[in-house]
């Protein structure tokens, strides 16, 4: 099992370009908080990012940057320029267009802004574990980065049937190739589970623990079937992951729980036995006090907006 491929096909990854700008000196952008990651392409020029409280980040040509958590932030080449604010990053055409702000003075920059999405919050881990602000610098081999961009420029530039689900695949590959990237960066403890898939012990322990959420795994079991003992295994494990792997596990569980509810009708007890618990009771107690609120409710809930957010699509279709 590929664990990440996993996880990244559940959460209904999507996402589209938002905003196309070219840049003439002095410039100076404000984006709001969104609800939503944020990414940022440089493809001409250079720019200083801020985000927060002072956070400043200088941006060459060529690199890319998400800003995973949505919070509100600045480009400039110039900090005293009146700023264009966007106020709604959403744009109502599906067309994008090329924006012109500044002066027009060299140096010019040209920055491709866009967003992605997650359908499924429980499951969007993979962006909570990433840092707030994701800086990649081009590399040898990022070609890739060009071509896809370029790719949804071109797909933007004319309405054409299915424009909306090509944009969102492609935005979908720019994630995964980004998060390649990242994951090639990190150093030994980071990226909490996401790093811990290539240690060459805790990686075959996540992919069991993923592969058969309802076995009443222990440390000993674990630690034997990947080569450590009980107490290396477990320290190795909390330190590499983030957590206890008895947590991990439970969370796990509730995971897998949650997608079948909202994806399946299979009964709350068929369920429960699935991710290791051999009472509906027991589960369902389990269940209310990780998600707040019983696997029922929680069907109900679930399965009831995304009928509606079905309806929303099919209304915008034959609009």
């Amino acid at each position: 099992m590929d664990i990440l491929a996993q996880v990244l096909d559940r959460v209904r990854l999507g996402g589209t370009l938002l905003f196309h700008f070219e840049l003439g000196h002095p410039w100076h952008l404000e984006l709001p908080a969104r609800p939503y990651a944020l990414f940022h392409y440089l493809s001409q020029g250079s720019a200083t990012l801020a985000v927060g409280q002072g956070q400043e980040i200088h941006m060459t040509e060529g690199d890319f940057v998400v800003i995973t958590r949505g919070e509100p932030h600045m480009f400039y080449s110039d900090r005293r320029a009146k700023p264009l604010r966007i106020m709604d990053i959403d744009r109502s055409s599906p067309r994008l267009g090329v924006i012109r702000h500044g002066r027009g003075a060299k140096p010019l920059s040209t920055l491709i802004c866009g967003n992605f999405t997650v359908s499924r919050p429980l499951f969007g881990s993979v962006l909570e574990l990433l840092p707030p602000v994701l800086l990649l610098k081009p590399t040898a081999d990022g070609g890739w980065l060009e071509a896809i961009l370029h790719r949804m420029v071109s797909e933007s530039a004319h309405e054409r049937p299915g424009q909306s689900v090509a944009l969102s695949r492609l935005t979908e590959v720019l994630f995964v190739e980004a998060l390649r990237s990242w994951i090639a960066s990190l150093s030994p403890g980071q990226g909490g589970w996401i790093g811990a898939i290539s240690d060459p012990h805790i990686g075959p322990a996540l992919k069991l623990i993923h592969e058969n959420p309802e076995q009443p795994w222990t440390l000993s079991d674990l630690g034997h079937r990947v080569g450590l003992g009980r107490s290396v295994f477990s320290a190795r494990f909390t330190k590499l992951v983030g957590q206890s792997m008895h947590r991990y596990v439970i969370e796990r569980r509730m995971a897998e729980a949650a997608f079948l509810l909202e994806t399946s009708d299979e009964p709350i007890a068929r369920i429960a036995s699935r991710v290791g618990y051999e009472t509906a009771a027991a589960f369902s107690k389990l269940f209310h006090r990780y998600h707040g609120l019983s696997p029922g409710r929680y069907r109900a809930a679930r399965q009831s907006n995304s009928g509606e957010r079905q309806a929303d699509i099919a209304g915008k279709a034959a609009d």
